[in-house]
């Protein structure tokens, strides 16, 4: 008979393990010795315990699932239960259980977590919905589409939800989509459609612009070549590759017209400045003429100059009011010695300008009595009265004498 602490071999050779309710039957051995046979059911015993010991680290380093790990346990709980083995079976049932409540925290654990992200992949794809549903009507066409593609990564890159939580928020974030492309696929066939109204209304102003691009009405081309640029611009753009060749077309008409007209006005231009050095000699002229002496020759030498004045034509337009100006002095300077000779040679203005002199003669002389007499008689007042009256009509009378002067006497 052999024993140990954890079990016994009675002189049968069967084989007893020790537990907390007693000992148990595990086997027999009669093909040694009963030390041997203790040996034997250790080794099976200590084949629980690496199975175990595995099971622990399976469970701690691996994703195994709580249910196969709860499976695994309880396959190794009752091979522990029903064990021919010798040893402490009951710390085994201890670790299987420690190792139970271990897998069920953790699954308590997982089940929260995956709560936890199942919330937050919904908050996240409500967030997507909500910014699509705001892209949906979105004008920037370019940045929303791009937005909108990324998105759709976004949302593959979340974990599914319920069924029907995920099929609800998928249904607005599809229809958010769908109504964004179908505004931007109306919009841009609306904007193919200005783009061929603007290529068409660009080619009937190119083709004005060609015809006219010859003409020397420069004045009213260049007014009509601005009106038709305003009109390009309010036309909008065409399709590229057209508009790139109708604005050369319409640039290339315009710069054949206002190279000619530019050639022309330089022509112009030097043609006008021989005018104004011509001008300047025939303005020189006409100054020698005052002060005017001689009325007579004066009027033919002016008018002499002002025809061949006229014959000449057009100066730069910035010198032509400083050389008129010059021609217009002398001309005044005649007028006014015209209008000094025919009042000094007209009877009825000289009769007219005597007959108002000897009246404004004799109102002063009566003054001039009046007050004398009221200063005589010590009437200060009266004669400081009539004193101012006689100083308004003195002043006339020396405007009619100076007048007067200018019939010779």
């Amino acid at each position: 008979m052999s024993s140990d602490p954890w079990g016994r071999v009675d002189e049968t050779g069967t084989v007893y393990v020790r537990t907390a309710d007693g000992e148990r039957e595990v086997g027999s051995w009669q093909a040694g010795s009963p030390d041997e046979a203790l040996a034997y059911f250790k080794r099976k015993y200590e084949g629980l315990v690496v199975e175990i010991g595995l099971l622990e680290r399976r469970v701690r380093t691996t994703d195994l699932s709580a249910k196969d790990a709860q499976t695994a346990i309880e396959h190794l709980r009752a091979s522990v239960v029903d064990a021919h083995a010798v040893g402490d079976l009951e710390a085994l049932a201890r670790r299987l259980d420690a190792l139970s409540a271990e897998v069920e925290a953790r699954r308590e654990e997982r089940k929260v977590a995956k709560a936890k992200a199942a919330d937050e992949a919904r908050k996240a794809k409500e967030d997507l919905v909500a910014e699509a549903e705001q892209l949906s009507v979105s004008e920037q066409w370019r940045s929303a589409g791009e937005r909108l593609r990324a998105l759709v990564d976004t949302w593959k890159s979340l974990p599914r939800l319920d069924r029907k939580t995920d099929d609800e928020l998928w249904h607005r974030f599809s229809h958010a989509r769908s109504v964004f492309s179908k505004r931007r696929k109306a919009h841009f066939a609306s904007l193919d459609a200005q783009r061929e109204e603007a290529r068409k209304v660009k080619e009937r102003l190119v083709a004005e612009a060609e015809e006219i691009s010859g003409s020397t009405d420069w004045g009213a081309t260049a007014a009509r070549y601005r009106e038709l640029m305003a009109d390009w611009k309010a036309a909008g753009r065409a399709q590229r590759e057209a508009e790139e060749e109708l604005w050369n077309r319409f640039r290339g008409a315009q710069d054949v017209f206002f190279a000619a007209r530019s050639e022309a006005f330089a022509e112009r231009d030097s043609e006008q400045r021989e005018n104004l050095t011509r001008k300047e000699e025939l303005a020189a002229e006409a100054e020698k003429l005052l002060p005017v002496t001689d009325l007579k020759a004066a009027r033919a030498a002016f008018r002499s100059v002002n025809e061949r004045w006229e014959a000449i034509g057009h100066v730069p337009r910035d010198a032509r009011p400083r050389i008129e100006a010059r021609m217009h002095a002398v001309e005044r300077a005649i007028q006014e010695a015209e209008e000094a000779e025919w009042r000094r040679t007209n009877p009825e203005a000289r009769a007219r300008a005597e007959g108002l002199t000897g009246q404004l003669q004799a109102a002063v002389d009566k003054l001039r009595g009046q007050i004398e007499a009221a200063r005589a008689a010590g009437n200060t007042a009266k004669a400081d009265k009539l004193a101012k009256e006689l100083e308004g009509r003195q002043a006339l009378l020396d405007q009619a004498l100076k007048g007067l002067q200018e019939f010779g006497g």
